[in-house]
């Protein structure tokens, strides 16, 4: 993959890129528009497509914020059209890497030393290159190792990104301007701290010990070098493993299929119910798979914590019988935010029904206590939901944000760990081992 030699850092100069990209897209649509003048109506694909490839070609390049949403909207496969969730999906793990000087400019600002004075041998070339950062390969005193280098200008471009890419958002996502701001401001403390090296660290400590004092089974964590790593850079060991999709290559058993997602499943029901912070990015580039049955959990970057009360009222929706009581369900809706006092009768009428639809849905594998998700039928419900949501006038009329912000990375975290869960068709035992 051809390397990149500089990252535009400045305002103006991402918010030009971001201009171009615009006028690219502005541009598909009239030769979309033309071709059907001469045509007729032959679809939207070739649109998606042109689109899809000029608006990650961009965010590729700016790395960051924009690459992240980009990333983020991926895992949510009934959102947006195909073309631009297979494309954005390239962000997991395969984005363009930057070029070595950019790296040693890193290191230097941080230790006041190169690679090469600080490790016995350091790729030059990535072998890991995602939306924050990229992963190198190193030695010291015989031991490989893994060394995570953020990209120049991350953490001091999220707010302005996140303005930027607030016009594709509203249009490839159609979510309404209130919902926008209540949800942003969560993503931007998200990104904020997925920046923030030396927490990550700290938290890639903390989390991967408490689960290895647990006894979670099957989940292997790489050791962590302080003395290593920096505000923009951690060092850890490495770790053997497969990417999800050479795993699946390899046509993995049944068996071995259930054993990784079991152990999925029972990594992050601890997080939730014990460490009340959870690993909040469940992508597959942040996991590696054994063909013994083991995971490799490699990336800390985006957690959650979940306050208390929050984690109350949102799992006792989540419980089994707590939709078949009514008064219980709607003062529950109450306090998850789905719906308030200020609204009208017809509001009430319209959402108390459409939310039971989706927690009961949403819900199957936590009221069902084992749960096979290799059922598509399951996943094809969620999608057929999703869009008759998409298409609903009534609801679309409605300007009022609904749901706390604080299940937004939790919801994404059950819906990522769903979709993981599927791609293994897994047979999980999804009854907790913690909550009460």
């Amino acid at each position: 993959m051809k390397e990149q030699v500089s990252i535009p850092v400045g305002k103006v100069q991402r918010a030009s890129r971001f201009l171009s990209t615009g006028v690219k897209v502005g541009g598909n649509y009239l030769k979309h528009y033309a071709l059907k003048s001469i045509n007729g109506d032959t679809g939207k694909n070739q649109l998606h497509t042109d689109n899809a490839h000029d608006i990650y070609e961009t965010l590729s390049e700016l790395k960051g914020s924009a690459l992240k949403a980009a990333q983020m909207m991926s895992m949510d496969r009934n959102m947006l059209p195909s073309a631009y969730s297979d494309k954005f999906a390239m962000a997991q793990y395969s984005a363009p890497p930057l070029s070595y000087p950019l790296v040693v400019k890193t290191f230097r600002n941080t230790f006041g030393k190169t690679p090469s004075e600080m490790f016995d041998s350091f790729s030059h070339n990535a072998v890991n290159a995602a939306s924050i950062g990229q992963v190198h390969k190193a030695e010291v005193n015989g031991k490989t190792m893994a060394v995570k280098v953020q990209y120049p200008g991350v953490a001091d471009s999220v707010s302005s990104d996140l303005k930027l890419v607030k016009p594709f958002a509203l249009r490839l996502m159609n979510i309404t301007e209130s919902e926008f701001k209540l949800y942003m401001s969560e993503v931007e403390d998200r990104l904020l701290e997925e920046t923030d090296y030396a927490l990550e660290l700290k938290r890639s400590i903390s989390i991967s010990q408490a689960c290895l004092k647990e006894g979670i089974s099957g989940v292997n964590f790489p050791t962590y070098f302080p003395e290593l790593s920096g505000n923009r850079i951690i060092t850890m060991g490495w770790i053997e493993g497969m990417h999800l999709k050479e795993f699946l290559e390899t046509h993995p058993t049944q068996q071995v299929r259930d054993k990784i997602g079991q152990s999925l499943w029972d990594f992050y029901d601890f997080q939730v119910h014990k460490l009340r912070m959870v690993h909040a990015d469940p992508h597959p580039g942040n996991f590696l798979f054994n063909s013994d049955g083991t995971l490799g959990i490699i990336d800390f970057g985006c957690v959650k914590e979940v306050p208390e009360e929050f984690y109350t009222n949102y799992f006792k929706l989540h419980s089994p019988g707590s939709l078949d009581d009514y008064d219980l369900m709607v003062d529950l809706f109450y306090r998850n935010e789905f719906i308030s006092e200020s609204d009208s009768e017809a509001d009430k009428k319209l959402f108390i029904p459409l939310f039971r639809d989706i927690i009961g849905l949403m819900g199957k594998p936590f009221f069902a206590g084992e749960f096979d998700f290799g059922d598509d039928d399951f996943f094809q419900g969620i999608y057929r939901l999703s869009e008759s949501l998409y298409n609903n006038k009534d609801v679309r009329k409605s300007r009022t944000a609904r749901g706390s912000k604080h299940a937004l990375y939790i919801n994404r975290t059950y819906f990522g760990l769903y979709m993981l869960l599927n791609q293994l068709k897994a047979r999980v035992v999804t009854k907790s081992r913690y909550q009460v």
